[in-house]
């Protein structure tokens, strides 16, 4: 008989954290392994969307990625009178943290936005750096320069995002914007959409409006809207973190100024070190569900980083 198809569901559990209901991924070490994998994803992002990456890092050893308040359906800060804060996302990581690794070092990866709250939990809680035997940045970036739009389309989004982070405008962009006929018909014409959506025809192009329709109602507008405005006008390079941090960058970033990242990554961490450019694309594509789909985003410079026990 072949090997049986690993899927998310096999491996996500329930996760209560401070009266705030989600999930968690977790996938236990392989035999002989002991290494602590936490993963962080970023905007616009759910457990199943980033399997695969979880998959291709479970070789190396066990692998945890859990809910983000307000991201992949998990209740947000809202709920309980917070506000989507990148410090209050930090401060829930760190209680996650806390809670799952006790005493135990781990490794931990963040992906775009998710390496800025990685960032700003290290700067907050240098007890736990002391913990961390690799930081990995997978597209992370850490100061508002870093991003490539325009001046005019930066204010754009800035503005659209303020507006749409107080309550009654993004019940609005809920249940108008983001009416499932509508996102189908109107979202492969937006800016963004059209460069992730470049060539991709038919069944492909249909199974990747599904997918994003999930992505949009996954998250909390609210949430998604005020990070929005904080990583508009980040500036993560106030104060610096005693670790070293190993960062994949994306050739074709549509997000990123490549060269402005490693500049803020090296004001901020003790040494900065390249695990790759990637040749794709897109900033992360919407489907990458499968191992081999992710398998990019796992170079060989950072595999054998993650192969030393």
């Amino acid at each position: 008989m072949g090997k049986t198809e690993q899927k998310p569901e096999d491996y996500i559990v329930p996760l209560n954290m401070n009266g705030l209901q989600g999930r968690m991924l977790h996938m236990p070490a392989p035999k002989g392994k002991t290494r602590e994998i936490l993963f962080v994803y970023g905007h616009h992002s759910s457990l199943e969307r980033w399997f695969g990456l979880m998959v291709n890092m479970n070789r190396y050893g066990a692998v945890t990625m859990p809910d983000l308040p307000g991201f992949g359906g998990m209740d947000s800060f809202y709920k309980i009178g917070d506000e989507a804060s990148i410090d209050n996302l930090a401060d829930y990581l760190a209680s996650f943290i806390k809670m799952r690794y006790k005493r135990r070092r781990v490794s931990i990866a963040g992906m775009s936005l998710g390496f800025v709250i990685v960032t700003r939990m290290l700067q907050r809680y240098p007890d736990i750096a002391k913990k961390i035997d690799l930081c990995i940045s997978i597209a992370g970036f850490a100061h508002k320069d870093d991003f490539t739009f325009t001046k005019r389309r930066m204010a754009l989004y800035l503005l659209a995002a303020r507006v749409f982070s107080l309550p009654v405008a993004a019940g609005f962009f809920r249940h108008v914007c983001l009416n499932p006929f509508i996102l189908r018909r109107i979202y492969r014409h937006t800016h963004n959409a059209k460069d992730k959506f470049k060539g991709v025809v038919d069944e492909e192009l249909q199974e990747m409006l599904e997918v994003e329709v999930g992505l949009w109602h996954n998250n909390d507008v609210r949430t998604y809207m005020k990070t929005s405005v904080e990583f508009l006008t980040l500036d993560n390079c106030k104060k610096q973190v005693d670790i070293p941090v190993h960062h994949v960058a994306i050739d074709a970033d549509r997000y990123f100024d490549n060269r402005l990242v490693e500049q803020h990554l090296r004001i901020i961490f003790k040494e900065y070190s390249l695990m790759a450019t990637l040749s794709l694309n897109n900033h992360a594509p919407s489907i990458i569900a499968d191992a081999k789909a992710a398998a990019p985003f796992m170079p060989p410079k950072l595999r054998k980083l993650l192969a030393k026990q």
